[in-house]
């Protein structure tokens, strides 16, 4: 029997190579991943499903994350917003907060993006999480190797 999904995250990233890889590594932790390539698609499911997390990428070809996420704090003004973007200067990560993100991590800092989201849903949903606590044991123990990913042993 499956594992029912501890949390749902939207991710929005025009890499299909980073939408696969997001996917892959957050349902080791049973989070479900709905993951689409560009702005208008995410906000057509953020219509018909409810999420707990929202990530981002600041470059999309429709319209641009920073849009995005304001759009979306319109309409959820509440769930955390994570950018995980390779715009990595100090002016995107204001953009970002700005446009009312809850956090910046810059690719491909996978370490600092399972921290983040660890921070970002545990507080909310500690009921949820309760039965499975690796997500936070891994958060910290990823290391990066440019440009692959390795998990503990």
């Amino acid at each position: 029997m499956p594992a029912v999904p501890l949390f749902a995250v939207l991710c929005v990233d025009d890499d299909e190579d980073s939408r696969q890889m997001l996917g892959a590594l957050l349902s080791f932790f049973d989070v479900e991943v709905k993951a689409v390539g560009n702005a208008i698609q995410a906000l057509g499911l953020i219509e018909s499903e409810c999420f707990d997390l929202y990530l981002l990428d600041a470059w999309l070809p429709d319209i641009d994350g920073f849009e995005l996420c304001r759009r979306l704090r319109l309409v959820d003004p509440f769930k955390p917003i994570l950018f995980f973007s390779g715009a990595a200067s100090e002016t995107d990560k204001q953009k970002g907060i700005q446009a009312g993100a809850t956090g910046y991590v810059v690719k491909p800092d996978i370490g600092g993006l399972l921290e983040s989201i660890t921070q970002f849903l545990l507080p909310t949903q500690r009921t949820k999480f309760v039965k499975n606590s690796s997500l936070t044991h891994y958060a910290t123990g990823i290391q990066v190797q440019n440009p692959h990913w390795v998990l503990p042993k």
